[in-house]
Parts: structure tokens; C-alpha cells; sequence
């Protein structure tokens, strides 16, 4: 009885042992979501809520994405982040500021200016009618962009940096004093 125990017990370590190295490969039937490098400037802050520590957070925003120099195209940004990461407002609301992050375009949310800014019945923003502009930000005509922009979905993990804005004339350096021989 005993030999039998053993001899089943060797083949199912030797039965693990060899199946054990194959990794699991399919298909799936949907492809998964590729995040997009990109570089922006915040134009407004649409809508934020007060900070909760039992779910992400997020923020919304309007935002010029960089095509190529010197062109933009007017996005929705969704920024998630949770309890103890930082707002991607807390990098100041500084139209001269590019940001680097990655993110995911979700067409689900695409939305006019007019719906950034109104929402719909029973909705977070019918008491947000004003957008939070970002210093030295272009106006934007929300009778002008009657298309949806298209919006991009990111979080604090997939923000990189804020670039400041070379074009800015900045402080300079402070000079380096060495002691003479």
C-alpha cells in the first residue's frame, strides 16, 4: 500500500513537473488599450471634486495636445489619481507649462465644449457653468468647437513632467562662487 502511495505521489510531481514550464497563450477577442505619448498645455480645469480616500479621483480638463510645432488640437483630458498622489492641478494652472504624460483615448467620453461645461440633467457639472482658466490661456469660443473632442484618459502613474516653456524668459542661474587659491 505504501509503494502505491509512493508511486502515485512520483508520478504527479513528475506530471507538474513537466507541464509546469508551458505558458498559458490566446487570443483575445478585443485589442488591449495602447497608451499614446503625448505633450499638452492645460487650457481650463472643467471639473474636479473634493478628494476622497475610498475611491480614485479625477479631474477634467481642456487641453491643447501638441500635434507637431506650433500645432495644437483641442482635447478632453480625464486625469485619475488617488488619495495620495497629487492633482495634476497642483502643477499650477500655467497655460505656458507643457505637460508630458501617456494616455488612453477613450471615445466613450468624447464630448463638446458645451457639454464639458453644462453637463446634462442630474449630472456633477450642472453647477459647474464656468471653466477654471489656466494663466495666459486663449479664451476658448464654445460656440466655435460645435465637434466633440476627443478624450484621453490618464493617471498619475502615466504623468511624466512639466516642461516650462523655453519661449518664457527665465531666472538666471545664480552664480557659482569658488574660493581663490
Amino acid at each position: 500500500m505504501a509503494r502505491v502511495r509512493f508511486s502515485i505521489m512520483v508520478l504527479m510531481v513528475a506530471v507538474c513537473v513537466l507541464s509546469g514550464s508551458e505558458t498559458a497563450s490566446g487570443n483575445l477577442p478585443w485589442a488591449a488599450p495602447k497608451k499614446e505619448a503625448m505633450r499638452l498645455r492645460l487650457v481650463a480645469l472643467a471639473w474636479n471634486h473634493p478628494r476622497s480616500s475610498f475611491s480614485a479621483n479625477e479631474e477634467v480638463f481642456v487641453a491643447d495636445k501638441e500635434l507637431v510645432k506650433d500645432e495644437t488640437r483641442l482635447v478632453k483630458l480625464v486625469y485619475m489619481f488617488l488619495s495620495y498622489q497629487p492633482r495634476l492641478s497642483d502643477e499650477g494652472l500655467d497655460y505656458s507649462t507643457l505637460h508630458e504624460l501617456r494616455a488612453v483615448r477613450d471615445p466613450q467620453c468624447d464630448e463638446t465644449l458645451a457639454q464639458i461645461t453644462t453637463g446634462q440633467t442630474g449630472d456633477w457639472r450642472q453647477d459647474q457653468s464656468q471653466l477654471k482658466y489656466s494663466a495666459s490661456a486663449p479664451p476658448l469660443n464654445l460656440s466655435r468647437h460645435k465637434n466633440p473632442l476627443p478624450c484621453y484618459v490618464t493617471n498619475a502613474e502615466d504623468y511624466t513632467r512639466p516642461v516650462h516653456d523655453e519661449s518664457e524668459p527665465q531666472e538666471p542661474p545664480l552664480p557659482i562662487l569658488s574660493s581663490h587659491p
